[in-house]
C-alpha cells in the first residue's frame, strides 16, 4: 500500500478560488508526463471496454475451453497464432481474451475500493484534523492501530471467513476483495487529510470565516474541503495502482477472484503453477505485462498530475 507521507502536495492552501475546469485541463494535458499517463491508462480502459467485442470477434469466450484446437498431441498450449492472437492457457482458453476481461477485473475492484477509502478516509481525517483535541488523539489512535495490520496476512484470514458450509463464497468474492482493500486503504487517506486540515485550520481564511460567524459545517465545506480535494484526488491515483496490485496479489494467492473468472493474479498464478509458460510464455507474459503497464499508466498519471499541482514544482 503506497503511504501518504510521500503523497503529493496540492494547490496552495489559500482561500484562492479553483481554476475552471477547461482551462485546468489544458494546463494538465501541457504536462508531458500527464499526457503519457492519460495514454497508457486509456489504452487499458479501452481495452477493457472491448473485451467483449474481441471476445465476440474471435469467437472465444474468457471461460471457453478449446482443448481440441488450442492444445497440441502432447497436450501442450499453443502459441500465437491468427486464432489465438498470445496463444492458450493449459485448459485450452484464448490468454488474450482472458488478459482483456482481466483488466475489466483490476478496473472494477481497484476503482470503487480505492473511490471508498477515499470518502471514508477523507471524512475520518476530516474530522480528525479540524476538531483536534481528544477527538484527534482517539482517531490518530485509531489510524495507527488500522495501518499495523499486515495486508496479505489479514487480507487472507478476512476472506478465508468467507466459506459456507459446502465451501462455496457466502458474498461474491469480486465484492470481498472490493471490501478488504477498502479496510486497509481509508487510514492512508485519513492520514493525508489530516495533516492538510491540520494546516488549514489556523489559517487565516478559516479565521476569517469563523469571526464572521461561519458554522463548522460551512468552514469544512466551503473552506477547507474545496482546498484539500486537488491532493486527495492526486493521492487516489496514486493509491489505485497499489490497490490493482493488491487485488492481483489476493487472486494469485488464490483467496481473491476465483477461476474460472480471469484476473491477472489467478492468470500469473496458474502459469507458474503448471509451468507450461516454458513452451508458451505469452501464458504468464499476457497478464504480467499488461499489469505493468496498468501499474506504470497510473504512476506516470500521479506523477504528472503532482508536478501540475505542486506548488513547489510549478516554482510558485
Amino acid at each position: 500500500m503506497a503511504d501518504p507521507i510521500q503523497a503529493p502536495v496540492g494547490l496552495p492552501l489559500s482561500g484562492r478560488s479553483p481554476s475552471p475546469t477547461f482551462p485546468l485541463l489544458k494546463i494538465l494535458w501541457r504536462e508531458r508526463t500527464v499526457r503519457a499517463g492519460a495514454i497508457i491508462v486509456g489504452f487499458v480502459i479501452l481495452a477493457a471496454l472491448l473485451a467483449p467485442a474481441v471476445a465476440n470477434l474471435l469467437g472465444h469466450g474468457p471461460t471457453e475451453q478449446f482443448q481440441d484446437k488450442a492444445l497440441d498431441e502432447m497436450g501442450l498450449p499453443i502459441g500465437p497464432r491468427l486464432e489465438f492472437p498470445l496463444g492458450a492457457d493449459g485448459n485450452g482458453r484464448d490468454v488474450l481474451v482472458r488478459t482483456l476481461y482481466g483488466a475489466q477485473v483490476s478496473l472494477i475492484v481497484g476503482i470503487p475500493a480505492t473511490t471508498i477509502a477515499m470518502i471514508i478516509g477523507t471524512a475520518i481525517g476530516l474530522a480528525s484534523g479540524f476538531f483536534a483535541g481528544s477527538t484527534d488523539r482517539v482517531i490518530s489512535q485509531g489510524i495507527d492501530v488500522a495501518l499495523s495490520f499486515p495486508f496479505v496476512v489479514t487480507a487472507l484470514s478476512l476472506l478465508s471467513l468467507n466459506r459456507g458450509g459446502t465451501g462455496q463464497p457466502i458474498i461474491p468474492p469480486l465484492v470481498v476483495v472490493i471490501v478488504v482493500i477498502s479496510l486497509f486503504s481509508w487510514a492512508y487517506f485519513a492520514r493525508l487529510t489530516r495533516g492538510l486540515v491540520l494546516e488549514l485550520r489556523t489559517s487565516p481564511m478559516v479565521e476569517a470565516s469563523r469571526t464572521m460567524g461561519a458554522s463548522r459545517a460551512r468552514i469544512i465545506w466551503f473552506d477547507i474541503l474545496p482546498n484539500i480535494l486537488p491532493t486527495v484526488f492526486v493521492y487516489w491515483a496514486v493509491q489505485l495502482p497499489a490497490n490493482i496490485i493488491a487485488e492481483a496479489t489476493l487472486s494469485f494467492l488464490g483467496v481473491g477472484i476465483q477461476a474460472p473468472m480471469p484476473s491477472w493474479g489467478n492468470m500469473i498464478a496458474e502459469a507458474q503453477r503448471s509451468s507450461l509458460y516454458q513452451d508458451q510464455p505469452w501464458f504468464l507474459a499476457g497478464p504480467g505485462l499488461a499489469l505493468f503497464l496498468t501499474v506504470v499508466g497510473f504512476n506516470t498519471l500521479s506523477a504528472g498530475l503532482r508536478n501540475v499541482l505542486d506548488p513547489h514544482r510549478r516554482g510558485i
